[in-house]
């Protein structure tokens, strides 16, 4: 057993899409149109047969909530891998990207969190050498 897709919900697909793309740099994989919505992953460019992320229209009232919730507590939705945790923070910040906290040691690995801009804050971690 795999993992083949997790999720990130967000309050707008096609900004979603831009930011996850074009400022994190990972690709389209799939967009299919569904009514309203699109079935809309990403991949990791390193690693196009891995695993996806569904950038989820977060339609579903509970989401809305659920988020407002970790946002106002500071919690990371979901956590990215890095190799440099200290340079991918400068290299986003580079890109105005906005982040809630900057690189600091937590054992083993070193984190950081940045705002997604579609609602979602995101860690990205690197393991210490």
């Amino acid at each position: 057993m795999r993992i083949h897709i997790t999720s990130v919900h967000v309050d707008d697909q096609a900004k979603a899409l831009a930011f996850y793309t074009e400022v994190l740099g990972f690709v389209k994989k799939h967009d299919v149109p569904l009514g309203e919505h699109r079935w809309l992953t990403v991949v990791s460019p390193d690693e196009p047969e891995g695993t996806e992320l569904l950038l989820e229209p977060d339609a579903y009232p509970g989401f809305a909530e659920l988020k407002a919730s970790l946002m106002s507590d500071g919690i990371p939705y979901t956590s990215f891998a890095v190799e440099d945790c200290e340079a991918e923070t400068e290299r986003l910040k580079s890109l105005g990207v906005a982040f809630t906290q900057d690189p600091v040691h937590s054992g083993p690995v070193m984190t950081a969190v940045f705002d997604d801009t579609c609602g979602n804050l995101i860690q990205i971690a690197a393991r210490k050498s």
